[in-house]
């Protein structure tokens, strides 16, 4: 397969001129931007250059609204409430975020709540925003419904991601990112564009059998991590990240991967800790020895290890995506 090599920084200006021409307005820009270079700077491609033709068809097509101001309420001391007003999810995110680590600082524990939103790109990196104000983090998000209960065939659940991250005094956030499917829903669809075959386990198709066809997947359903372990997380995300914003059930809300419909209203719920009134003031060196008796260990990572790697390398490498998705936003970028 044919590649472009660009270096983060082609990545920046490509996405941010993509965005532009497809009517996303300059005040929305910077966290949307700022997403996708980072998912690229760490490996995950599902959520960066891939995403983003389907980010500019819901501008253009105003399943999104792309010029929308999210606004911000308080209604206790500990809880903040950001309505993204069916715009994109990271800059509703991004105007919670300092009013979240500002309320857990003065109560000890704050929640935030993000309703009429949309893909939020990768949670894990909300997350390590609030861990890296010294704060303990955890993140819900709900998509729209790919996945059936376990023993069911009927999706009610997203892949409904959730995500924690936690301070370290020694070196970049500890972050744990996991979805309650067997695999996101995103690595579906990079198969259906290349044309490539999943493996079985993923997904079933409409009448509940295991298939290897992307498309059929799709339609069908994705399978929980875990059977029933990972479908009771996707309904504890639902309950935090849909049922408590105030947002659309995962049943409720149109597709992230097509025009049809109105804008999907998924939610996230951010909860930020304050650690050290509860943890006492050994509590770095007492972190330190529990992430050091797994990193001792032949075999054994910190979950996140790897994402730093990658961080280096395509810092210093650049990326490389299919010439085919680069004459794609080109075209959006120039249209």
């Amino acid at each position: 397969m044919t590649g472009i090599a660009l270096t983060l920084a082609e990545v920046e200006s490509l996405t941010r001129e993509a965005l532009a021409a497809s009517g996303v307005s300059a005040a929305n820009l910077g966290p949307l931007v700022a997403s996708v270079v980072a998912a690229e700077a760490d490996g995950i491609q599902s959520h960066g250059l891939a995403r983003l033709p389907t980010y500019c068809e819901h501008a253009l097509c105003g399943k999104i609204d792309g010029r929308a101001t999210p606004v911000l309420e308080q209604p206790r001391p500990g809880l903040i409430r950001v309505d993204a007003r069916d715009g994109f999810a990271h800059p509703a995110i991004e105007l919670g975020l300092p009013a979240l680590i500002a309320a857990a600082r003065s109560q000890g524990i704050a929640a935030l709540a993000v309703t009429n939103s949309y893909n939020c790109g990768v949670v894990g990196h909300h997350v390590e925003r609030i861990a890296a104000a010294g704060l303990l983090a955890l993140g819900f998000v709900n998509a729209p419904a790919s996945m059936a209960p376990a023993g069911g065939r009927v999706p009610v659940f997203g892949t409904n991601p959730m995500a924690f991250a936690a301070p370290r005094a020694d070196g970049p956030p500890l972050v744990l990112d996991q979805s309650a499917s067997v695999i996101a829903k995103s690595e579906l669809l990079q198969h259906q564009q290349r044309g490539e075959p999943i493996p079985l386990g993923w997904a079933v198709d409409r009448d509940g059998q295991p298939t290897t066809d992307a498309t059929a997947g799709l339609a069908g359903s994705m399978l929980p991590s875990g059977g029933y372990k990972g479908a009771g997380q996707a309904l504890i995300v639902e309950m935090m990240a849909a049922w408590l914003t105030g947002a659309s059930l995962s049943l409720d809300a149109s597709s992230f991967a097509d025009n049809k419909g109105g804008s999907p209203r998924t939610g996230q719920c951010f909860v930020a800790i304050d650690p050290g009134p509860l943890a006492g003031p050994e509590a770095a060196e007492r972190l330190a020895h529990l992430f050091g008796a797994i990193e001792e260990q032949d075999g054994a990572r910190l979950p996140g290890s790897r994402r730093i790697a990658a961080r280096a390398r395509t810092a210093a490498q650049g990326i490389t995506i299919p010439a085919a998705l680069h004459a794609r936003l080109l075209g959006y970028a120039t249209a």
